[in-house]
Parts: structure tokens; sequence; C-alpha cells
């Protein structure tokens, strides 16, 4: 089966590890592509594909400063990520609920021995 293309949908974009390590390094702040491509190892060709993905996902915006093109992140577009993910919080809440009880009672086995 083929895979939706990673330009319509914000989980496929963020599949991606090179386009994760884009975002973290925008979220300090905006750089230009050389600066990413340069810090993640990685062609400028490589890392501007990359960054036209997450632009048309809408994960990063784009601004002219002079001659250079500064891409900054927007993350408004990981709202979707961001909600899925919170679906699973109670899971989670619940299981620490359930260690917690488990190590106090453990505690309070030990104090009675």
């Amino acid at each position: 089966m083929a895979r939706a293309a990673t330009t319509s949908d914000v989980f496929n974009a963020i599949a991606e590890p090179q386009r994760r390590d884009i975002l973290a390094l925008l979220r300090a702040g905006e750089r230009p592509v050389n600066d990413l491509a340069r810090t993640l190892g990685m062609t400028q060709p490589g890392a501007s594909k990359h960054l036209r993905v997450l632009r048309e996902v809408g994960l990063v915006q784009v601004r002219e400063a002079g001659k250079q093109r500064l891409y900054g992140l927007d993350a408004r577009g990981l709202r979707p990520v961001h909600e899925w993910v919170g679906g699973f919080e109670r899971f989670w809440n619940e299981s620490f609920d359930r260690l917690d009880s488990y190590v106090q009672d453990l505690k309070q086995t030990r104090q009675e021995d």
C-alpha cells in the first residue's frame, strides 16, 4: 500500500527524524537554511527539501531578511499531534497512580515488618 504524501499530513511529515531535528532547532528561533544544514550535517538542498515539506504542512514559516530566507517554527501546526498524544494522558496518569499505590503498599508492608 502506498504511503500518503508527506506534504499532506503533519504526522507523516514529522515521522522523518531529520524533520523533527529541524523543528527542534527552530524552537530556539529563526535560522537560515545553511545554518540548519551545517548543524545537522546535511546538504543545503536536502535541508531545503525538508523545510519545504514542513512549510507545506504548516509547521514552518519563512521570512525574507535581505538576501536570506529565515525559517521559523509555527507550532500551531502541531495541534493535531498534541491532541492525539493528549488522548493517552489518562492512560499514563492511571498507570502512574497504580504505581504510586503499589509503592505506598510496599512501604507500608516494610514498616510493619
